[in-house]
């Protein structure tokens, strides 16, 4: 009989743990906001709150939000790079190893990039872009602020 309830006991705390955390990650530390293409979410973490307030001052605030910029193709897609960003944003500034000013990581440039082509496909194809891939330019290069006003 104790061995079954001891048994029992490791089920119910093995189960039981990651709940815990689950339900503490996904209502106090508002997890379940990440679900949605609010931009205000990205202020959950007091160190976005520059970019919120350049993004929202800037020539896209009224046509793209957050997540239409920084994740790019399929929604599987989308979920990876949320699931990813998700975790190494949250291991950075839980464990403070981040640098300030928050500066965007290459991997994510280029899926901001490819958003870039994805909204512009039309004006690209009808301007001089074949000159600008040939030099390798990115669009930030040019058009830094477009975004997030610096």
């Amino acid at each position: 009989m104790l061995r079954l309830l001891m048994k029992n006991g490791a089920i119910l705390l093995f189960f039981s743990i990651p709940l815990g955390i689950g339900l503490y990650l996904f209502v106090y530390a508002k997890g379940y906001s990440y679900l949605t293409n609010n931009p205000e979410t990205c202020m959950n973490c007091h160190v976005m709150r520059d970019q919120f307030s350049t993004w929202n001052k800037s020539s896209h605030h009224t046509i793209a939000s957050c997540q239409d910029c920084h994740m790019s193709g399929s929604i599987l897609n989308k979920i990876k790079i949320k699931i990813s960003n998700g975790f190494w944003h949250s291991w950075a500034f839980t464990t403070g190893r981040f640098k300030e000013p928050i500066r965007i990581k290459e991997h994510n440039m280029k899926i901001v990039e490819n958003s870039c082509f994805h909204c512009h496909s039309e004006l690209l194809q009808s301007s001089n872009i074949g000159a600008h891939k040939a030099k390798a330019l990115s669009c930030m290069q040019c058009h830094q602020g477009v975004g997030h006003i610096k």
